[in-house]
């Protein structure tokens, strides 16, 4: 589907440039400086209406890339040449047209590097696209470079051993979350409003939540083929973190498929007067409470959800899920380890432990599941697949779930690292994204918005949905964003 500006215009909200990016009205928008209070929707008004050219919107992120990335370390290649002979080259009425991009780097994308967070991939350099990847050169986005992630997007921080620590742009000594960690620093320092993101544990809505953002996971099959790794349950799906909801929308119309299993969301432009019963649970699927500054951030919303009438109702532990669901869930994760260590054995002729080319993490994912008795692993499978289907009908019964996103905020660096003990990093990463990954084993629809702070760190909530039903979720998050809106907020480290 290709959305030309006409048609981009006349979808987006009603609402004021006021209301939805804080700008002064006394001022028009237009130096470097007036772009970073802007959403990417309303910097490609300023190329489609010629207040600038995309040539300048990209030279203008590029020196703001020359002059965060040495603190934050967001991103790990940038091809300017490339980016700016697009932008030279771009089609002016499409959708987004000029706006600076990037992409996370676990996708290949002609002339930036493809390193996957790891040693095993060091300089090498991505040659094709995927059908995902082409649609956002469709949409007139201008793929700058790559951001950080942890090796092969394996934790929920973005600390990959082989590279740099990606940190966080509230306080430079906490992380970004992960696994989309340099996607979430790159847009809350306002290097760009949008930057593109996967998740296959809650990796958009742990680094949206961390880092102050707005961070969608769709619905399984809401896409074409995105080039995951195969797994017996498609677990992870691309899009954004994002600066508004609605610039979360609109990539969300403009790269899903149109004759695929769902019936297309289409361009959500704003809130509903539609009141919605609403589930509301404060502790994780083991009962554990989250922090106490991110229980008041769930308690808030649910407060402004009621005001702007919506039904809330408390929910012990939602659907009820066997706490060893997580357990099964590690063992999914393993089954798409164990190919790449067989890769590395295979071309070095030693033993992986040998090669330093993967990081502990990975390997002990790999370990943990070769170990396994295989007559267990299909019963796991299985109860992975119950598990989604009881969620799906459990969400079947309220028009949404109001849960936190992650339990706590931005942990200090180092909290999760690949070469922490096994142990301890699998008990931390089921503590960050309890109420995360459940949605990925159902494929249900989940949003992370900003909720406010502790000690300067962004809280998110998240509201999740039953399959297909994202626009709930949009219509849901611009009401918050109205409430408490949170663009006028700026990091310490920002452009």
């Amino acid at each position: 589907m290709k959305i030309n500006r006409r048609e981009t215009l006349a979808g987006i909200s009603a609402l004021s440039m006021t209301q939805l990016i804080a700008c002064n009205p006394s001022e028009r928008p237009g130096s470097a400086k007036d772009l970073i209070h802007l959403d990417g929707i309303a910097q490609a008004e300023l190329i489609q209406s010629g207040h600038m050219s995309a040539r300048e919107a990209v030279e203008a992120a590029l020196t703001r890339i020359e002059n965060l990335n040495p603190k934050l370390n967001a991103f790990t290649d940038i091809n300017a040449e490339q980016a700016l002979d697009r932008a030279d080259n771009i089609d002016a009425l499409s959708a987004f047209a000029g706006l600076p991009y990037a992409l996370k780097d676990l996708n290949e994308y002609p002339g930036l590097k493809l390193e996957r967070g790891t040693a095993m991939f060091k300089d090498n350099m991505g040659k094709g696209v995927s059908p995902y990847t082409h649609k956002i050169d469709e949409a007139g986005l201008i793929v700058l470079g790559k951001t950080a992630t942890p090796e092969f997007g394996l934790l929920g921080t973005t600390e990959p051993l082989a590279y740099v620590p990606c940190k966080n742009p509230w306080n430079l000594d906490h992380s970004t979350g992960g696994s989309s960690g340099g996607a979430g620093a790159a847009v809350a320092a306002r290097i760009m409003p949008i930057a593109q993101a996967s998740d296959g544990g809650g990796s958009i809505r742990n680094p949206a939540a961390q880092c102050g953002l707005v961070g969608l996971k769709p619905t399984r099959g809401r896409f074409p083929d995105q080039g995951n790794p195969k797994r017996d349950i498609e677990i992870s799906i691309k899009h954004a973190v994002s600066l508004s909801v609605r610039d979360n929308a609109m990539m969300l119309a403009l790269t899903e498929a149109q004759n695929g299993p769902l019936p297309p969301v289409g361009f959500v432009s704003g809130p509903s007067t539609a009141h919605k019963r609403i589930a509301m649970t404060i502790n994780d699927v083991l009962g554990r409470p989250p922090h106490p500054d991110v229980e008041k951030a769930v308690m808030k919303t649910a407060k402004l959800l009621e005001d702007q009438g919506h039904e809330i109702i408390p929910v012990d532990l939602g659907p009820g899920l066997d706490p060893t669901v997580f357990d099964d869930f590690i063992i999914l994760w393993g089954e798409s380890v164990v190919p790449i260590v067989k890769a590395v054995e295979a071309q070095t002729g030693r033993p992986v432990r040998e090669t330093g080319l993967l990081e502990g993490w990975t390997m002990d994912l790999s370990d943990r599941y070769e170990a396994l008795d295989p007559a267990t692993i299909a019963p796991a499978m299985q109860r992975l697949k119950n598990a989604g289907e009881q969620i799906n009908a459990w969400l079947s019964g309220f028009d949404a779930w109001l849960t936190p996103s992650t339990a706590m905020p931005a942990p200090t660096l180092g909290w999760t690292r690949g070469d922490l003990a096994f142990d301890q990093n699998l008990e931390r990463s089921a503590q960050m994204v309890a109420h995360l990954s459940m949605h990925n084993v159902a494929g249900t629809p989940g949003i992370s918005v900003p909720a406010g702070f502790s000690d300067g760190l962004p809280v998110g909530i998240q509201l999740s949905a039953k399959r297909g039903d994202e626009k709930t979720l949009l219509e849901l998050a611009y009401g918050l964003e109205i409430a408490m809106p949170w663009m006028g907020k700026l990091p310490p480290v920002h452009a």
